[in-house]
């Protein structure tokens, strides 16, 4: 039996990738190379249609991050995080990957019972937000008992293949409670080690760098990150190797 691949994807192009190589899911967002944003209204609209449009409703997952930086938030920032979950549930995303901490650094249980309330049947995944906590099991079993669905880690660590003793007691543990997908820094050479640890799924974004047009002063770098079709491809194929 397999494990799991999700993609991180930042435009329709990149569903669009996913879907024909046949990835599990996706996960919708944008400026990855902050760690990921909320993606917009229109992006996320035609997202669904695609994946629809082929069968997969249970396709695309919707990061809800109102800024970069840490995750602690503010009245305005959740009500923002609120609105978000609401427009992504009312497009038709399978789920919402989000993350609220405290100041002191736990789950900011408050927060995510909002957020688990205000997505309905909505798939709830706790991001990376966990690997910022200090005891990271107890974490993970508040996010049990608040009907979260899977939770994404590196396992503390940069790399998810440096974080897999923490990824492998977290699968322990929470298994059939809590899915954990391995997510930072995945390489498909990892994806082995990842499975035979437990984890559930894998997460990576199968970026590629491009040249685009100058885009002058104001307009930043000329480059921008496409998904790699040969990286999931070998992605899936890792991955469907027994554990």
């Amino acid at each position: 039996m397999g494990i799991a691949v999700e993609i991180a994807v930042q435009d329709l192009a990149g569903v669009r990738v996913a879907l024909a190589e046949g990835a599990d899911r996706v996960e919708l967002c944008s400026a990855l190379g902050m760690g990921g944003l909320t993606p917009s209204a229109a992006l996320i609209s035609a997202a669904v249609a695609e994946a629809r449009a082929q069968g997969r409703d249970r396709f695309v997952q919707v990061l809800v991050r109102p800024r970069g930086g840490g995750f602690l938030y503010d009245a305005d920032e959740l009500a923002l995080t609120l609105g978000d979950v609401r427009f992504a549930r009312e497009a038709g995303a399978a789920g919402v990957v989000v993350g609220a901490l405290t100041e002191d650094g736990g789950v900011d249980t408050e927060a995510l019972e909002r957020i688990v309330a205000e997505a309905g049947p909505l798939q709830v995944t706790f991001h990376r937000a966990l690997d910022a906590v200090e005891h990271p099991l107890d974490a993970a079993g508040v996010l049990v008992q608040l009907g979260v669905t899977r939770v994404l880690s590196s396992g503390g660590a940069a790399r998810s293949i440096d974080g897999i003793h923490l990824l492998r007691a977290l699968s322990e543990r929470f298994s059939g409670q809590l899915e954990v997908m391995a997510g930072g820094g995945v390489r498909v050479v990892d994806i082995r080690a990842l499975a035979r640890a437990g984890v559930d799924a894998v997460h990576l974004s199968a970026r590629d760098t491009v040249r685009g047009t100058p885009s002058g002063p104001g307009g930043g770098d000329a480059a921008y990150d496409i998904t790699d079709p040969a990286t999931v491809r070998a992605a899936l194929s890792a991955a469907s190797l027994i554990r």
